[in-house]
């Protein structure tokens, strides 16, 4: 498994021109990612607008986004120098909140965004076929994780939304520490929300979930920081969990990736022969 780049050294190009320029080939097991990247499905430009309704607070004015969005451009642009190139791994249960936070967060970085899950999952053929994978080769499936975060994380510039693979050996979790990792924790009841279809019965959702989380939790708290919504909620004075934005955990990151950078540095400096 092989991933070549080419993306200009330039940071002030926009990444939504070059995403497609990362080419994968995956030998495994329909189709290579040479294929995705031609029917751009997941290599899209990450400067498009995307709308998140199920986390906007319905209370805020036009006024409240604007001021918000400029605010996470501007604190991404001032950190963004500061990080020099190292990639962002999000961890945690998968969530819409966590992957929207994430292509918000790579925006205002002037990163690039990939999902971990969907990039295994695109190559294996879809949905079906990844599950069908997984349940005949279990040990394949999660070699195949460790691969593509293995490439993912020998790039730089990118913010990538991590699935439960990379948490699940020591190999994976070292390959985490390439970067700066971070553990997107979002309540179980509203997981539990997202996960429920018309033919799933909730209690065995909240089940699979609880079981999922315990079986994650170990490898979540080795993140570098944690990013609690019920804390940025109550950080916020909002009543509701779903009040919190968007905007609001990604602000929230960059100012963790601040104290990171910050410390780092002065590690750096204290090192230092006199």
């Amino acid at each position: 498994m092989a991933i070549t780049k080419a993306i200009p050294a330039s940071p002030l190009l926009q990444p939504s021109i070059y995403s497609s320029h990362y080419f994968l080939n995956l030998q495994f097991p329909t189709h290579s990612l040479s294929t995705i990247c031609k029917r751009n499905s997941l290599f899209q430009g990450i400067n498009s607008r995307h709308s998140f309704p199920k986390y906007l607070n319905v209370t805020a004015t036009k006024v409240d986004a604007v001021y918000y969005s400029h605010e996470v451009k501007k604190r991404g642009a001032d950190i963004s120098s500061e990080l020099k190139g190292t990639s962002i791994f999000l961890v945690g249960m998968k969530s819409s909140l966590k992957s929207s936070t994430g292509k918000l967060l790579a925006d205002a970085l002037r990163y690039y965004y990939f999902d971990s899950d969907s990039l295994v999952e695109e190559v294996a053929g879809g949905a079906s076929a990844l599950k069908s994978y997984r349940e005949t080769d279990e040990k394949g499936f999660l070699q195949s994780e460790t691969e593509v975060l293995k490439q993912l994380s020998s790039m730089g510039r990118l913010v990538v939304c991590a699935g439960d693979g990379g948490v699940q050996s020591s190999t994976n979790l070292a390959l985490l520490r390439h970067g700066i990792s971070l553990w997107i924790d979002v309540p179980l009841e509203l997981l539990a929300s997202e996960g429920h279809t018309s033919t799933s019965h909730p209690e065995v959702v909240v089940t699979q979930l609880i079981e999922t989380y315990e079986k994650m939790r170990g490898g979540y708290a080795t993140a570098d920081a944690t990013i609690s919504l019920q804390k940025v909620c109550g950080k916020l004075g909002y009543d509701e969990l779903d009040s919190v934005t968007t905007e609001d955990m990604a602000l929230e990151i960059l100012k963790e990736l601040e104290k990171l950078t910050r410390v780092k540095k002065m590690m750096e400096e204290a090192a230092r022969p006199f």
